[in-house]
């Protein structure tokens, strides 16, 4: 099960991505496209063409893992609020893993900065 801390950064590869990369295609795809160093403690997501698999790549300290999904049924649906660079927040991870398409989410809270 993964782990997410609150200071984890999340990247999600927009592009349909080949499932059959591992940990050195994958790398290759961080640091050409989305511009960020696969070491940096990050999760980096990628889905297939069909949408009915995800891969997550990350950097445990002394090497990298992946986690993988895939559906028997439907397909995962990537959110559609995402900042120009890929990032997304732990809410929407969690929600594109679990299935959940929301119309819209309102936060009770606003926090301050």
């Amino acid at each position: 099960m993964l782990a997410l801390s609150a200071i984890t950064h999340i990247y999600l590869y927009r592009s349909p991505c080949d499932m059959r990369r591992s940990f050195d295609g994958l790398c290759g795809l961080i640091r050409s496209e989305l511009r960020v160093d696969p070491l940096s403690g990050s999760l980096f997501v990628f889905c297939n063409r069909r949408r009915n698999m995800v891969k997550i790549l990350y950097f445990e300290g002394d090497g990298l893992a992946i986690w993988m999904k895939r559906l028997e049924q439907g397909s995962f649906r990537p959110p559609d609020a995402c900042a120009a660079n890929g990032r997304i927040d732990r809410r929407q991870l969690m929600l594109l893993l679990e299935g959940v398409v929301p119309k819209k989410v309102n936060k009770r809270y606003i926090t301050q900065r």
